[in-house]
């Protein structure tokens, strides 16, 4: 059966096990935040805590451009059924850990699998779905996303606090052998050109430390290590040998793992220059939220999750309406242009807030972010899925995988650095540096702790520095709407790739 056969009713099918698996790699993004402070109580290992979430990062931002360029030579389902081994194997892993060390390796295996899983979804729906129709499921992953992401933290929490951080890791089991048995189902009908390509190990050993190095880097950077300290600057450094070394590997390998010519292409490159800063945006003011939430208006933390409740709902709505208006008019640029256009204005109404603005306000400027990323998530992935040779789909939903999580990376970043300069410029200028960033480290409970004269100063101070990185976040997103004009708006297409070529044999490329 050809791609062009699949019916509505079998694309739902098919698409019951690749959402499964976008929630499940979705869920360990942000179930372990909650449950951390238990794992730190039973393993006594405060100073290394952040590994366990760092570890998985890394590498699920390496293993989306690896799982992309390996299923374009072997077939998705293989690939996706690979990814959902590794991560149901590290999950137990994870379950079972002994200790802290043990945790962290198996975190970062888990990431791999997770990696894979987000790459594999998306490359599997655009074998499936063609360009003009993608916008109407890409909703479906988007809804996935958002809801994974909310329901996260409370399934962590509910766990370490009811039952044990443990049980957070084996509910991947069941659900991993759900997704896998409906993936495979699924996807057996989907048919699969092997291509042999010499595999480029070369570039894999090239980009698996430079990344790491610019990840770790962009994660320590404002935090752990000053920005201009030696060791940070070595680490960038070094990290940008390796990535330039990378490239050109890239540029004189026979089959490379980002090949050039999707870069040649000026459609990828513009979109994924939007992709990039659309991350940093996004990530920036959703990592930023929650903790103004907390800090500024003094809110729990069960309280500022349920503030998101509603703004998600809206993200999902707007996603829907987003894929339905693609597969109505087939035009992307004009949604990707309002929807940087609402992430700025929620910005620059996000950088006015204080400890004063009322609750219903700061729902209704979350509501505006969300409406920015729902109007953004679909239309990018489309665009350069579509702009993109049919063999090179794997390489290029990677790549995207791959810069969205990199720019997520560097957004949460530059904000928190952003935050915490401005919050110590203003406390040294009033004369209280005890009262800058190091008292973030202990977190709400430091600073409901402070005498009320103590807090006079900090919250204003705080919320300055809110207001300052929320600025950067702005002036980011209209850095990419002003992008969006150099975009070119190419016609979507309306086949799959098997459709496209019906008289394909078994071995082509």
């Amino acid at each position: 059966m050809t791609g062009a056969a699949f019916t509505h009713r079998e694309i739902l099918r098919i698409l019951a096990g690749i959402l499964l698996c976008m929630a499940l790699g979705s869920l360990d993004q942000t179930m372990l935040v909650t449950a951390l402070p238990a794992i730190a109580g039973e393993f006594r290992s405060v100073p290394h805590l952040s590994w366990a979430i760092t570890a998985y990062l890394l590498m699920s931002t390496i293993a989306t451009v690896i799982f992309g360029k390996l299923s374009d030579l072997y077939g998705r389902r293989i690939l996706l059924e690979t990814a959902i081994g590794v991560f149901l194997a590290a999950s137990v892993a994870c379950a079972l850990a002994p200790g802290m060390g043990t945790l962290i390796a198996a975190r970062a295996l888990q990431g791999v699998g997770g990696g894979g899983l987000v790459s594999m979804t998306q490359a599997s729906i655009a074998d499936i779905v063609s360009a003009r129709e993608r916008g109407r499921y890409q909703a479906y992953i988007t809804c996935t996303f958002g809801a994974a992401s909310l329901a996260g933290p409370l399934i962590g929490g509910l766990c370490a606090q009811y039952l044990s951080w443990r049980v957070a890791f084996w509910i991947n089991v069941p659900l991993g052998l759900l997704a896998f048995a409906l993936s495979h189902r699924g996807l057996m009908r989907v048919p699969v050109r092997r291509a042999k390509h010499p595999i480029d190990f070369l570039g894999a050993a090239l980009m698996l430390p430079g990344v790491t190095a610019v990840m770790l880097a962009i994660a320590w950077g404002g935090t752990e290590l000053p920005w201009g300290s030696p060791q940070l600057l070595s680490l960038l450094g070094a990290g940008a040998v390796l990535l330039a070394a990378f490239a050109a590997q890239e540029l004189r390998a026979s089959d490379a793992l980002l090949p050039p010519r999707l870069y040649a292409n000026p459609v990828v490159r513009v979109a994924t220059v939007l992709n990039f800063l659309c991350a940093i945006a996004m990530y920036g003011n959703l990592m930023l939220l929650p903790v103004y939430l907390q800090f500024v208006k003094g809110v729990g933390a069960g309280t500022s999750g349920a503030m998101l409740i509603p703004p998600l709902t809206v993200q999902i709505i707007t996603s829907i309406l987003t894929g339905r208006e693609l597969r109505r008019s087939g035009r992307y640029v004009l949604l990707l242009r309002a929807g940087f256009a609402s992430l700025a204005a929620a910005a620059l109404l996000f950088s006015g807030m204080d400890s004063l603005t009322p609750f219903w306000r700061i729902e209704l400027y979350m509501a505006c972010n969300c409406v920015g990323i729902g109007l953004l998530m679909a239309p990018l992935w489309v665009a350069i899925q579509n702009a993109a040779d049919f063999r090179d789909i794997g390489a290029v939903t990677g790549s995207t995988g791959f810069f969205r999580a990199l720019g997520g990376a560097f957004g949460s970043a530059l904000v928190w650095s952003v935050l915490l300069y401005a919050l110590d410029a203003v406390v040294t200028r009033e004369g209280h540096p005890q009262y800058g960033s190091n008292l973030l480290r202990g977190g709400r409970a430091a600073i409901a702790a402070l005498p009320e004269d103590a807090r006079a100063i900090v919250i204003p101070a705080l919320a300055h520095g809110f207001g300052t990185a929320f600025l950067v976040a702005a002036s980011i997103s209209v850095l990419g709407f002003a992008a969006t004009w150099m975009l070119k708006e190419i016609p979507l297409r309306t086949t799959t790739r098997d459709a496209a070529a019906p008289a394909a044999s078994a071995g082509e490329d």
